[in-house]
C-alpha cells in the first residue's frame, strides 16, 4: 500500500470522526428560542463554521487510550469534548476582534463580529467561554460519584488550562508586546500557554475521565506541551508559505500586525527543523504509553498541516 492511500485513508478516518464529533457538538448548542437569541446565533455560527474539530478529537482518543468506556462515553466524555471546543471557539471569535488581529475572515467565512457586529462578537465570546463551563457542571451534577470526581477534575484542568496561567496568560503577553521586540523567552511563553494549553487540556482531560493514572496523565500534558509548541511553528511557518485559499484566512497576517514570529527569530529552516523534532518527541511519549494507532498519527498530520 502506498504513502498516498495510506494518506487518504487517515484523511477518510478523519473526516468521519470529525462529521461525529460535529453531531456530538449540535446536541450540546443553544436553541436559539429566548429572546437574547441574537447572541445564541452568533455562537453557533461561531461553533459551526468549520475546523478539524482537533481538541475533543484529542480528548476522545485519549479517552480510548487510557481505557475509558464507550459505553459512559456520552455522559462522561461527550459534554467535555463539547466545552472544550467551546473554549476554542471562544477564543478565535475574540482573536479576531478590531481590538485584537481585525481578521474579517476564517476558514473562508467571514467572522463573528463581521456577522454580527462587533458588540455581538465580543458577546458571543463571553457567552460561548460561560456556556463551556455551564456544559461541564451541568454534566458533572448528573454523574455517579466516581465520574463525578472525575469530571470536577477534567474540568479544573480545563479551566486552569483557559485562564489566566493558561490561554488568556499567553494572549496576554502576546497583545502586550504586538509591535514590539520578543526575545526566545517571551515567545516560547505566548506559544505554550496562548496555543500549547488547550491542547495540553484535551489530553488530561481525556485521560483523567478514564481514570488514567496521574503519571500517564502527566506524560500526556507533556506530549500535549511538545504538539502546541509545534503546532504554532507550523501556524507561523503558513502564515509565510501558506495560500489563504488553502488556510482560510488571510496570510502575512502576523507582518501585518507587526508580530515576532518563529520565523522571524529564528528563521524558516530552523522552524521547519523543530517542527519535525518536537512532533517526533510528542509521538515518542504517545507510543510509549500504547498510543501508536490513530492518536500519533493524529499528532503528525496536525503538525505538518498546509493549513
Amino acid at each position: 500500500m502506498t504513502t498516498r492511500v495510506i494518506q487518504m485513508q487517515f484523511k477518510d478516518m478523519l473526516n468521519n470522526k470529525a462529521e461525529a464529533i460535529n453531531d456530538i457538538i449540535k446536541g450540546f448548542l443553544p436553541a436559539e428560542d429566548t429572546m437574547s437569541c441574537e447572541v445564541e446565533k452568533a455562537m453557533n455560527y461561531s461553533v459551526m463554521a468549520g475546523g478539524k474539530r482537533i481538541r475533543p478529537l484529542i480528548m476522545s482518543e485519549a479517552y480510548k487510550l487510557c481505557g475509558g468506556s464507550e459505553e459512559c462515553a456520552a455522559q462522561v466524555l461527550h459534554p467535555f469534548m463539547a466545552a472544550l471546543e467551546f473554549i476554542h471557539t471562544y477564543s478565535l471569535v475574540h482573536d479576531d476582534l478590531p481590538a485584537m488581529d481585525n481578521d474579517m475572515y476564517r476558514r473562508g467565512q467571514l467572522t463573528t463580529h463581521a456577522a454580527f457586529g462587533e458588540d455581538m462578537g465580543i458577546l458571543a465570546g463571553d457567552a460561548l467561554l460561560n456556556y463551556a463551563y455551564e456544559t461541564m457542571l451541568r454534566a458533572a451534577c448528573d454523574m455517579t460519584d466516581t465520574y463525578r470526581e472525575r469530571s470536577i477534575r477534567a474540568a479544573s484542568v480545563i479551566a486552569g488550562k483557559a485562564g489566566i496561567y493558561g490561554m488568556v496568560g499567553g494572549q496576554t503577553l502576546d497583545v502586550k508586546l504586538t509591535g514590539m521586540p520578543m526575545n526566545a523567552g517571551q515567545l516560547d511563553y505566548i506559544f505554550r500557554l496562548k496555543t500549547g494549553a488547550l491542547i495540553e487540556a484535551a489530553f488530561m482531560a481525556g485521560a483523567i475521565l478514564a481514570g488514567a493514572p496521574d503519571e500517564v496523565t502527566a506524560k500526556l500534558e507533556k506530549a500535549g506541551d511538545l504538539v502546541g509548541v509545534a503546532f504554532q511553528i507550523q501556524d507561523d511557518i503558513l502564515d509565510v508559505t501558506g495560500d489563504a485559499e488553502v488556510i482560510g484566512k488571510p496570510v502575512l497576517s502576523d507582518e501585518k500586525n507587526n508580530k515576532t514570529t518563529y520565523v522571524t527569530l529564528y528563521g524558516m529552516d530552523k522552524a521547519v527543523s523543530d517542527v519535525a523534532e518536537l512532533s517526533n518527541e510528542a509521538v515518542d511519549i504517545i507510543c510509549s504509553i500504547g498510543g501508536e494507532g490513530f492518536l500519533a498519527d493524529l499528532v503528525k498530520y496536525m503538525i505538518h498541516r498546509n493549513n
